[in-house]
């Protein structure tokens, strides 16, 4: 397990009351003993013009589930910041919901590399992403 500090989905979705990931719609739907999950809606909050999920959306989504699962993999007293992310939008989407799937590729003292896979309801990718967190001290 890498999880430093204990963590659920539930306590997760409670503390983003209120913040962007509430109001895309950002839920919080599994920690694995490797890997977090979660999912958004795509509908009139994520959508662009055209009708289909937005890549700026996607994008928060895969900085919203890696940058939560870094921060519960260090020590008290530091937390994780993003440092900086790419993202290819694969496959249009333009109703349900997109999962989103983390797993670090490198979890170290001062940065931590997160590989963010994210899928439409049937299984296909729809978004690949890659999150480089910055660790810092908490002030």
């Amino acid at each position: 397990m890498i999880w430093k500090i204990p963590v659920t989905a539930e306590e997760i979705n409670q503390r983003c009351r209120g913040t962007l990931v509430d109001h895309l719609g950002i839920e919080f739907m599994e920690v694995g003993d490797q890997h977090m999950t979660a999912r958004m809606p795509v509908d009139a909050r994520t959508c662009q013009p055209a009708g289909i999920v937005h890549g700026g959306a996607t994008a928060a989504l895969a900085e919203t589930v890696a940058s939560a699962a870094a921060n519960y993999c260090v020590e008290k007293g530091k937390i994780c910041v993003g440092l900086d992310l790419n993202i290819n939008h694969i496959r249009a989407v333009n109703a349900g919901f997109v999962i989103a799937v983390t797993k670090p590729l490198h979890i170290g003292k001062s940065t931590q590399v997160w590989e963010i896979k994210i899928s439409n309801e049937g299984g296909q990718l729809v978004s690949a992403a890659r999150l480089t967190i910055a660790v810092i001290n908490q002030n």
